[in-house]
């Protein structure tokens, strides 16, 4: 396809061009998308302050929506659809042949690690051929192993751009943290993966949903909306005691799980285990990037605990995500509050710190608006 496509370029920390690249000419083995939207994920602004020094320019968003524009006769072949197809891709590029892609948790693959060099769409440098590697762009490159799902019908591309955070809410609360029936869940933080944490235990059924977050206005907000989501209680941590509520509405016997969503200090993980009821279970969702000075192992011991780590996503919570999208169980639509154009890709990763538009949750580029 000989055409330029206008792009958001990251060229440094905290600071994005607009440019006209060339599209990349599609093989036997690749495609080109189309981007009809791209959410702006909250991982956005640490690779948009970290990841120019490492990888050089690059285009940011791995939240990618859009229609297949072309196709090789190989891809076309391995992927199962066809030109015009509107998909939901994941950011992860797994290589498919190793122990992880084999048993379907290709998340796992080494391929898929860009801190291990390996390439991931979103996070990949423009020196790395062809380039387009990203969905703050008109196009997006597709490479082989590229991981689709079909955006069902009547969907739009903005809401569709939900499936991934959606679905790392279903996959930490259900497929991995075990919610269900009579079960109290708390979620620590209430930013957009605390409140997919919301909607998935509503969805498992969950008798208690309790989310904590700040005082502050951005909070105060998301807390309403959680609430609207499906949580049964709130709680602001700087003016209500956390553990003294908890075991108020519990009766004592604390959560079956817990969920740290929250991103920066390292309290909530220590908070988490605090919270966690004998047998509980810990899902740790919310990356510090820092160590915990000092963690009571012990308590996990003595309550007979346990706790999981979570990466990501899984093929099939994706699908579920998409299918709760579609019915808009539980109004998830409304978490999908703001669209920009490529013009105003570092306003939007603003506001992802609090730097730019008030009231933003789930945010999405449009390339063509």
């Amino acid at each position: 396809m000989a055409l330029n496509v206008r792009a958001a370029v990251a060229v440094e920390a905290g600071r994005t061009e607009l440019r006209e690249l060339a599209a990349p000419a599609t093989s036997a083995t690749s495609g080109l998308l189309k981007v009809a939207v791209t959410g702006v994920c909250g991982s956005d602004w640490p690779y948009y302050q970290q990841l120019p020094a490492s990888r050089g320019p690059l285009v940011l968003g791995h939240e990618t929506v859009g229609h297949v524009a072309e196709l090789g006769d190989v891809a076309r072949a391995r992927w199962g659809v066809k030109e015009g197809d509107l998909v939901a891709l994941e950011e992860y590029l797994p290589c498919g042949h190793c122990e992880f892609c084999r048993s379907g948790e290709f998340r796992l693959c080494d391929a898929t690690d860009w801190r291990l060099g390996g390439l991931r769409y979103g996070a990949t440098g423009l020196s790395v051929e062809p380039g387009l590697w990203g969905g703050f762009s008109q196009y997006q490159f597709l490479h082989l192993n590229t991981v689709f799902h079909r955006v069902p019908a009547g969907v739009s591309p903005r809401h569709a751009a939900l499936a991934l955070p959606l679905a790392n809410g279903i996959e930490w609360t259900y497929l991995q943290g075990g919610a269900g029936p009579g079960q109290t869940v708390v979620i620590q933080g209430p930013g957009q993966q605390g409140l997919a944490c919301v909607v998935a235990a509503r969805e498992a059924g969950a008798e208690r949903i309790i989310i904590t977050g700040l005082s502050n206005e951005t909070d105060a907000r998301r807390l309403a909306l959680a609430r609207e989501l499906g949580a049964h209680h709130t709680i602001d941590i700087e003016s209500q005691d956390l553990l003294e509520t908890v075991a108020d509405l519990t009766g004592g016997l604390m959560a079956d799980l817990v969920i740290d969503c929250a991103a920066g200090g390292t309290d909530s993980v220590v908070t988490a285990v605090q919270l966690a009821r004998k047998r509980g279970r810990v899902i740790l969702g919310g990356q510090k990037r820092r160590r915990i000075p000092e963690f009571d192992s012990d308590r996990i011991i003595a309550r007979f605990l346990t706790v999981k780590g979570m990466r990501g996503h899984s093929y099939e919570s994706v699908e579920l995500a998409l299918q709760l999208i579609a019915g808009d169980r539980h109004g998830v639509k409304k978490m999908s509050t703001h669209a920009f154009g490529l013009e105003d890709t570092d306003l939007a990763l603003r506001s992802l710190a609090g730097q730019g538009v008030q009231g933003a949750i789930h945010m999405t580029i449009d390339p063509w608006s």
